[in-house]
């Protein structure tokens, strides 16, 4: 579907601007369509590289066929950021709205985040698409019987975007707000404007990084606490941790743009170019036109994951995902 088919994005007052737009789920919570569903069931999904981690997700069904999904409506697969779960606001929001019209939704936990801390030794990372590779193939044939359409933000829309050149297996993938330069959103996270964001997430990765059943080394529980940035953190708990020599080797072979030309079903990226935390030229200096699966959505607003617009209290980006899915 092309670019034009899909509403175009202005805020709504009074969230104007980047950071507002940013913040208002956290300030204001998100708006949630009501619907009852049959069941909420909680998937232990192994992984197959034999650490013995399980990856835990809930399935949440809807009564009854809505007025936008079809009877065969794919799986929607919703994976969250850096620092976030299952519970995070924009997957509750996405989680109501596709319910509300008639979407089957999984909400899944990455490798050591949320409800899946407990049961793994490892941690995700932006790079990390085998583990959603297993988590699909770990998944019950009657959940996915109509295929699966797969949705990441911010980070989880980095690895998503990985998995979807390295791995295909998917109706559709969408992105939204996806540090696809990953050193780039890295050194941005370091300018004086983004101390309180950066921060805010710091404290989230480290208690992810520290808590129990985590295996963090004494070494590792020395270091953390200290740490003072995101590319720090990168540089002596993440790169480490899987096998890279640093941050740059970590960001350089991760980062989701240099695998957009290998994508094949159909993809829709979504990105504000006043994004705080991720700088606008990743996306605009990529030739979008080389590669016919990609449909770019790239207003000059709408902040992090934000997308507050005119017109309806959804975000911007879920009626676009909803647009998505019919076009399907």
């Amino acid at each position: 579907m092309p670019p034009e088919q899909y509403p175009p994005f202005a805020p709504r007052a009074p969230w104007y601007g980047a950071d507002l737009q940013t913040l208002r789920n956290f300030v204001r919570g998100p708006a949630l369509a009501g619907r009852s569903v049959t069941r909420m069931t909680r998937l232990e999904l192994p992984l197959a590289d034999g650490s013995g981690d399980v990856l835990l997700a809930r399935l949440a069904l809807p009564e009854a066929p809505g007025p936008a999904a079809p009877t065969d409506a794919p799986l929607v697969v919703l994976v969250h950021g850096l620092g976030g779960s299952e519970e995070s606001p924009y997957i509750q929001a996405t989680t109501a709205l596709l319910l509300a019209g008639g979407w089957p939704v999984l909400q899944l936990n990455l490798r050591g985040a949320g409800a899946s801390r407990a049961r793994c030794n490892q941690q995700y990372h932006a790079g990390r698409s085998e583990d959603f590779r297993d988590a699909l193939r770990a998944l019950p044939p009657e959940a996915t019987r109509h295929g699966v359409v797969a949705v990441g933000y911010s980070l989880g829309g980095n690895m998503l975007l990985k998995h979807a050149a390295e791995y295909g297996g998917v109706r559709g993938t969408v992105s939204i707000s996806a540090p696809i330069d990953l050193a780039a959103a890295s050194r941005r996270f370091l300018d004086p404007r983004n101390r309180v964001y950066q921060l805010r997430l710091l404290m989230a990765i480290k208690a992810e990084a520290l808590a129990e059943g985590a295996n963090a080394s004494d070494e590792e529980r020395r270091i953390v606490p200290g740490i003072r940035s995101i590319l720090e953190f990168d540089e002596k708990i993440v790169a480490p941790r899987n096998g890279f020599a640093d941050a740059a080797d970590y960001y350089a072979k991760n980062h989701a743009r240099q695998f957009l030309g290998a994508i094949e079903s159909p993809t829709l990226v979504i990105h504000a170019l006043d994004d705080p935390w991720i700088p606008k030229e990743a996306y605009t200096s990529f030739d979008w036109s080389s590669n016919d699966a990609l449909t770019p959505l790239l207003p000059e607003g709408g902040g992090h994951v934000g997308f507050h617009g005119r017109g309806s209290r959804v975000p911007w980006h879920d009626r676009c995902l909803v647009r998505f899915l019919e076009g399907l």
